[in-house]
């Protein structure tokens, strides 16, 4: 629980809303975010770098919808993208190409274009091959794209191996052994600018240390750079902080970012960060219906209306997100639940294991559900996506629609 989503009167509130009267107005399953935790969250980091030069870019991926890429934007915000779609929607929400960093192991031409001709900030490179691509592609052009090469500095961030991407073995930036080869190399093409180095080595980090060891090894391969005449307007450490989803501890965002300064004391490149699950995970629950309690030969089973396709999380990962009724009743048992959903799959898990006092037509509040939630969700078992709503105190407005049916086969054509 936070203070952005608590109880009063047993009543379960976003903000000052009910999330009951939300369910009410715009169904279920349903995505709710906090207006005044995600404006929080960004300006702790603004607060904590007010000292330095820096550009904080949100990391799209943990959660793309327009209201909340708008709601960052006009905080100031950057974005951090991985693909062209990403960068449609950075301008149609109103952000700043110009604050736009482009990352991913596998751009394409199409999307190399649509970035220059944008003028994004900078491309973070992940290969050689890359680099030779956007070369062609910029010269094609008659355009010079500036770019960064994302490092891989061989740290483990001690987080779950699918997404851990600083390790050697992942396919993740250019090996740091091989990074100061590359950049002379970059140097020499006519239609690259080097303008930062790059570097992201996971998320849901909850050490310091990882972050760290990271930063020094960035720090000698940049004077390695200066000392062949390769200057760097900004370095850029990503992101990856984590946020507490049952016991975790991660570092506070003012004492991450203190510990990074100190690293960086004395230097003049410009700071990017790419925060993402830091910015929005706290900031949003998926709301769903009991449909059905099912009691079997060796569980009970409380049967949702949300399931795996909008909610991937737990059937990824095995990843934990806590439960917790809307509506708090005296007088009904405690039991042990599988909260599961309607997909057909044994995989199609909210949480396991989980005491709660609920009946059949109860609604659930499912936390820390505004990242990689909405984002990774899909159409499986022709679901339609959920609706989002974003909440301001007393306000609740609806900011993405829920998908219908025929939409989801309006673009299929039967074979004749």
């Amino acid at each position: 629980m936070t203070e952005y989503f608590r109880y009063h009167h047993n009543q379960l509130y976003a903000e000052q809303t009910p999330l009951s009267e939300i369910s009410e107005k715009f169904g279920t399953p349903c995505y709710v975010y906090s207006h005044a935790a995600l404006t929080h969250s960004y300006r702790q980091f603004e607060h904590a770098l007010r000292e330095h030069e820096h550009l904080i870019c949100f990391a799209v991926k943990a959660n793309p919808n327009l209201a909340i890429l708008n709601l960052f934007a006009r905080l100031g915000a950057g974005f951090d993208i991985v693909s062209g779609g990403e960068l449609q929607r950075i301008l149609a929400a109103g952000g700043e190409a110009s604050k736009v960093v482009f990352s991913g192991v596998g751009k394409t031409a199409a999307e190399m274009r649509l970035a220059i001709q944008a003028g994004i900030l900078c491309f973070n490179v992940e290969s050689e091959a890359e680099l030779l691509r956007l070369n062609e592609v910029a010269g094609e052009m008659n355009r010079i794209a500036p770019v960064s090469l994302r490092v891989n500095p061989d740290v483990d961030a001690k987080t779950h191996p699918y997404i851990s991407t600083g390790l050697k073995k992942n396919k993740f930036g250019v090996a740091y052994t091989e990074a100061l080869d590359l950049y002379r190399k970059t140097s020499k093409l006519n239609n690259l600018r080097i303008v930062g180095m790059d570097c992201h080595i996971g998320s849901q980090l909850t050490e310091l240390s990882p972050f760290i060891a990271a930063t020094e090894k960035m720090l000698i391969l940049a004077d390695a750079l200066a000392n062949h005449g390769i200057t760097l307007e900004h370095i850029d450490l990503g992101g990856g902080l984590g946020i507490r989803y049952l016991d975790e501890v991660p570092p506070a965002i003012s004492d991450y970012v203190q510990a990074l300064l100190r690293v960086l004391q004395g230097r003049s490149e410009k700071i990017i960060l790419e925060p993402g699950r830091i910015l929005v995970g706290n900031a949003g629950v998926l709301l769903t219906q009991v449909e059905y309690i099912k009691h079997g030969a060796e569980k009970n089973f409380a049967i949702v209306d949300a399931a795996m396709n909008d909610l991937m999380r737990p059937a990824l990962y095995d990843a934990f997100h806590a439960i917790q009724p809307v509506t708090l009743e005296s007088g009904k048992s405690v039991e042990q639940y599988e909260v599961v959903g309607p997909v057909c799959e044994t995989g199609d898990f909210i949480g396991r294991a989980r005491d709660l006092a609920i009946s059949q037509g109860d609604l659930l509040a499912v936390m820390s559900a505004g990242a990689y939630g909405m984002s990774m969700s899909s159409n499986y078992n022709t679901r339609p996506r959920a609706a989002e709503v974003m909440v301001s105190g007393k306000i609740m407005q609806l900011i993405r629609e829920r998908e219908t049916v025929p939409q989801l086969f309006s673009g299929e054509k039967i074979f004749d």
